[in-house]
């Protein structure tokens, strides 16, 4: 059954300055980086828990925002999210990818998507590189295999929601992973599916997915953006598939919001969050909710 969730703010919501909201990682937690591939450069993971922690936990590999162009895995705006996840018990593996639009952003025409498709796949490549060394070194690192979880912002949405809905239908990109694997759960952060094959769909069920997303954003799609076959299936596109499907998922739908929520919620909605991973990640209940948050302007005085 699906549960719909209405909430009226009277503050608008923009996501602050990152000097106003980098929190430094918490002085109980303790962070040792990895090589996990060589390719053209070397890609490196930061893993972060708790300092001594000799339990085997989950793990959530995130990967940050910055439109297949720029970004870092260990921006301290993302400092909070770490923190957090690492506080509620579970291990986190911030990682590289390599940045295919770099230099090529100008190439995307609307009869041209190669080279987002390229970018995209390259991201792929690489959280399944990171999540092969994770598997690898489980025992050492602590690691539940069982437990593997993505979540990303932007860019690191896409390429997450992508890097599940591949191993789900067997892409030949998914074949380094073993056959038995599967991520455990999805977290998107204004995130969306690129298809150049028409709507997405699962040969099998796909992980517990969270999506959040403004249905302002002009850099990912809320809904939909495509021409023909290809194009970008964004999270209320995705929300629709699950709730038809009956996979289990929670949106939380922010209207007159733009892309300030690929960011926003790791300091506003922890509260749902650490809720969706103890109830469909962790806890494995299966349930489908959707939340949808209005902006409102505040009137000047």
């Amino acid at each position: 059954m699906k549960i719909w969730l209405l909430f009226l703010t009277i503050s608008c919501l923009s996501l602050p300055t990152l000097a106003q909201k980098a929190p430094p990682i918490a002085s109980n937690i303790e962070k040792n980086t990895y090589t996990f591939v060589e390719r053209d450069s070397t890609l490196e993971l930061d893993f972060y828990q708790k300092a001594g922690d000799t339990e085997t936990r989950p793990c959530l590999i995130f990967m940050f925002g910055g439109g297949f162009v720029e970004g870092a895995r260990d921006i301290p705006y993302y400092n909070e999210y770490y923190n957090f996840l690492v506080e509620h018990g579970i291990k986190v593996a911030a990682i590289d990818y390599r940045l295919g639009l770099r230099g090529r952003s100008d190439e995307i025409g609307i009869f041209n998507t190669a080279p987002l498709k390229e970018s995209i796949d390259m991201a792929v490549e690489d959280l399944y590189a990171a999540t092969g060394y994770l598997l690898d070194h489980a025992d050492e690192l602590g690691i539940d295999p069982n437990r593997v979880l993505i979540s990303g912002s932007s860019a690191g949405a896409i390429t997450s929601l992508q890097g599940d809905w591949y191993k789900r239908n067997n892409d030949a990109l998914s074949v380094v992973l073993p056959d038995d694997f599967q991520y455990r759960g999805v977290i998107a952060f204004a995130g969306a599916i690129f298809s150049v094959t028409g709507k997405p769909d699962y040969e099998r069920a796909p992980a517990a997915t969270m999506f959040f997303h403004g249905t302002e954003d002009s850099t990912v799609p809320y809904n939909k953006r495509k021409l023909f076959n290809k194009g970008f299936f964004g999270s209320a596109f995705l929300a629709d598939r699950f709730d038809d499907a009956g996979y289990t998922y929670r949106f939380f739908s922010v209207k007159g919001a733009g892309h300030e929520i690929a960011g926003s919620p790791i300091y506003d909605h922890q509260p749902e969050i650490w809720q969706f991973l103890q109830t469909a990640v962790l806890g494995n209940q299966r349930y489908q909710m959707e939340t949808s948050l209005e902006v409102l302007e505040v009137a000047e005085n």
